[in-house]
């Protein structure tokens, strides 16, 4: 199960350890995140890069990527001991929630701005900001603490099962061609961005 986009990407390669399509996966959301920095620079004017940028967010980022985490990569660990409360998988857990509510205030600022409210741009742009900063630094935990955690205690075949979870999830949850036309959008954006 594998696909490809411009810049290289390439996902969900067969013998893949789970941390490593994760970290892939980042790898695509830093370059949205770089996209809607740029765009909270500016004045908020075209609206279709906000909605691409939420977009992705909301089904790449978080119906894809932390359905992964949250229930298939955090179970596992949990499995072999390593805590959810006040241990790591927790704060994780905490930061996807709080993802989430900047999320849901961009959708709500992005509607007021469609609208014609012009105070609503502060908001989305404000939340932007906030959301970008705190996923960056989300990640780098996860890649540098999170991921070498799990890769210590969850076995090479257990990796394998957990791989072929993700590819299920895919399937199921997010349907065929999905995640390709997620890496487009990312694409995309990165271009509009530059």
């Amino acid at each position: 199960m594998e696909s490809t986009i411009s810049h290289g990407w390439a996902f969900g390669q067969q013998g893949e350890k789970p941390t490593q399509i994760l970290s892939d996966e980042h790898r695509i959301i830093e370059r949205v995140l770089g996209a809607v920095e740029k765009l909270a620079e500016g004045p908020v004017a075209a609206l279709e890069p906000w909605k691409k940028a939420l977009d992705f967010i909301r089904n790449f980022a978080d119906k894809c990527h932390h359905f992964k985490e949250e229930k298939v990569l955090f179970p596992a660990m949990e499995a072999h001991d390593i805590p959810t409360e006040g241990g790591p998988i927790g704060m994780m857990l905490m930061e996807h929630e709080e993802a989430r509510s900047y999320v849901g205030a961009m959708f709500a600022a992005l509607s007021l701005v469609e609208t014609g409210n012009q105070a609503a741009k502060e908001s989305l742009v404000s939340s932007a900001q906030s959301y970008c900063r705190l996923l960056r630094e989300h990640i780098q935990k996860e890649d540098d603490v999170l991921f070498r955690m799990a890769d210590e205690v969850i076995s090479a075949e257990e990796q394998k099962k957990l791989s072929a979870a993700f590819a299920q999830h895919e399937a199921e949850e997010m349907g065929a061609g999905v995640h390709e036309k997620y890496l487009k959008i990312a694409a995309e954006l990165e271009g509009a961005a530059e």
